[in-house]
C-alpha cells in the first residue's frame, strides 16, 4: 500500500526573472499602465485576499499530512498483522485458523479500497501551486479529512481483529520457540547414537540391528533439514521428537551392548552347568521311586512314574536350545539369543520341579508315616486358631464363619480315621490336611477383611 504524489514546482527565482524580463521589454507607456494596474487591478484582489488564501492552503496541507500519517499507520499495522497471521497459519491448520485467513483477506480488500480513495484525493490537488484557488484548497481539505477518517476507522477494525488473535498467536509463538531447539536436539541425538555405534563396532561387536535402526532415521533427518517452511511446524516438531526418542534408544542400547554380550555369555555358562547338574539329579529319581513303591501304597507314587522320562526329555530339549543360543550369540543375534535362553531356563525349571517333587514326596511320606500325630496336631491348631478368632467380641459365632470351620474339623476327623491298614494312603491324608489348613486360613482372611472395613 503506497502513495506517490509529486508535482513540478515553480520556484520564486524563476517567477522573479520573468517579471523583470517583462518590465525591461515593455514600452514605457505600457510599463506605466502595468505598474499602475498592479495596485488597482487583479493584483489588488491577491494582495487583500492573501491571508485567507494562505490559511486555506495551510489547512489543506495539514489535512494532507494528517491523512498521510493515518495512511502509514494503517499500512504498518497491516504489515504487522500479516506477520502475526503467517505465524499462526505456519503452526495451526484448524478451521478457526482458516477462517482468520479469510477474514483477514476481506479486511485487506477494505484497506485497499480506502487506501485507493486516499491516494486519489492526494493526487487530485497540487497544494504547492502558487495560484491554487481557495475553493480548491477547501475542497482538498474536505476530501483529505474524509480520507483520514476512513483510514482511522479502518485502522480500528484492524486493531479489533488483531486483539482476537492473542491466544492463537501465543500458542504459535511457543511452538515456533520450541522448533529450533527440538530440531537441534534431534540432530545431536543422531550424532551421539552414531558415535556410540562406532565405539561398539570398534570393540568387535557388529551391532547390525542397531545400524539398521539408525539408517532408517536418515530420511527423517533429511525431512528435518528441509525445514518447517516445507513440512509445517507441527509435523516438524513431531518428527524431531520421534527422531530424538529413536536415536536415544539406539544410543542407549549400543552403550549397553558390551554388558549385554558379557551377560549372555554368563547365562550360557550358568545354564549349561545347571543342565549338567539336573542330568545327574534325574538319574537319582529312579531309586527314589523304587523306595516309594517298596514302602507305600500305589496311590502315594503313581503320579510320579513319568518323572524320570519327563525330566530327561526336558534336559535334552534345554541342551539343544542352549546350543542354538550359543550359535545366536556367536552370530550376535542378541534378541534371538535372549529368547532362546529364556526357553532353556523354562525347560530346566520344569525338569527341576519334577525331580524335586519325587524327593520331596519321599521326605513327606517318611515324616507322616513315622509320626502322623504331628501333622494332625498342626492341622487341628490351625482350625482352633480360626475358631478363636471367630469368637472374638461375640457370644455366638457368625454362621458364615462357623460353618466352614466345622466342615474343616469334620474333614480332618475323616482323614484321621482313614489311616488304617498295613499301607495307609498317606499321600491322600497329607492332601486332606493341607486342604483343611487352607480352608481355615480363608476364614481367617475373611474375618480380618470384614473387621478392617467396619
Amino acid at each position: 500500500m503506497t502513495a506517490k504524489h509529486t508535482r513540478p514546482r515553480t520556484t520564486a527565482t524563476a517567477g522573479a526573472a520573468r517579471s523583470l524580463l517583462t518590465l525591461v521589454l515593455l514600452p514605457l507607456p505600457l510599463l506605466a499602465v502595468t505598474a499602475a494596474g498592479s495596485f488597482t487591478g487583479g493584483g489588488a484582489r491577491r494582495w487583500f485576499g492573501g491571508g485567507r488564501w494562505e490559511s486555506n492552503r495551510a489547512e489543506a496541507q495539514a489535512a494532507k499530512d494528517a491523512a498521510a500519517a493515518a495512511f502509514y499507520e494503517l499500512d504498518s499495522a497491516q504489515r504487522e498483522l500479516r506477520i502475526s497471521l503467517e505465524t499462526i497459519t505456519a503452526v495451526d491448520s484448524s478451521p478457526q485458523a482458516r477462517r482468520l485467513v479469510d477474514d483477514f483477506a476481506a479486511l485487506g480488500r477494505r484497506i485497499d479500497e480506502v487506501s485507493h480513495r486516499y491516494i486519489e484525493a492526494v493526487d487530485s490537488y497540487d497544494l504547492d501551486r502558487e495560484d491554487l484557488d481557495p475553493s480548491l484548497a477547501a475542497q482538498a481539505r474536505g476530501r483529505l479529512n474524509g480520507a483520514r477518517d476512513e483510514l482511522t476507522a479502518t485502522r480500528g477494525e484492524l486493531d479489533r481483529f488483531a486483539s482476537g488473535l492473542g491466544p492463537l498467536l501465543e500458542r504459535a509463538e511457543n511452538q515456533l520457540a520450541r522448533l529450533a531447539p527440538a530440531v537441534e536436539r534431534a540432530r545431536a541425538a543422531l550424532l551421539a547414537a552414531s558415535n556410540a555405534l562406532d565405539s561398539v563396532r570398534g570393540s568387535g561387536l557388529r551391532a547390525d540391528h542397531l545400524a539398521t535402526r539408525l539408517a532408517a532415521l536418515a530420511p527423517e533427518l533429511t525431512l528435518l533439514n528441509q525445514g518447517a517452511g516445507r513440512h509445517g511446524v507441527s509435523d516438524t516438531l513431531h518428527r524431531a521428537d520421534r527422531v530424538l526418542r529413536e536415536a536415544e534408544a539406539v544410543r542407549a542400547e549400543a552403550e549397553r551392548l558390551p554388558e549385554r554380550a558379557a551377560e549372555t555369555d554368563r547365562r550360557i555358562v550358568s545354564l549349561r552347568t545347571r543342565a549338567e547338574a539336573l542330568t545327574t539329579r534325574a538319574e537319582a529319581v529312579e531309586p527314589i521311586l523304587s523306595e516309594l513303591r517298596r514302602r507305600f501304597s500305589a496311590a502315594c507314587w503313581q503320579d510320579l512314574q513319568p518323572v524320570p522320562e519327563e525330566a530327561a526329555t526336558a534336559v535334552r530339549q534345554a541342551e539343544e536350545k542352549l546350543r542354538e543360543a550359543a550359535r545366536a550369540r556367536e552370530d550376535q543375534r542378541w534378541p534371538d539369543a535372549t529368547a532362546l535362553l529364556g526357553t532353556v531356563r523354562a525347560l530346566l525349571n520344569t525338569a527341576d520341579e519334577a525331580v524335586s517333587a519325587a524327593g520331596e514326596r519321599l521326605r513327606q511320606l517318611d515324616a507322616v508315616a513315622a509320626d502322623p500325630g504331628q501333622e494332625i496336631e498342626r492341622t487341628r491348631f490351625a482350625v482352633r486358631d480360626a475358631q478363636r478368632l471367630a469368637m472374638v467380641g461375640r457370644h455366638t459365632p457368625d454362621p458364615r464363619h462357623a460353618r466352614p470351620l466345622d466342615d474343616a474339623a469334620a474333614r480332618l476327623d475323616r482323614a484321621v480315621d482313614a489311616l488304617t491298614g498295613r499301607h495307609p494312603d498317606y499321600w491322600r491324608f497329607l492332601n486332606e490336611t493341607d486342604a483343611v489348613r487352607r480352608s481355615a486360613a480363608q476364614v481367617v482372611e475373611r474375618i480380618r477383611e470384614e473387621r478392617a472395613g467396619s
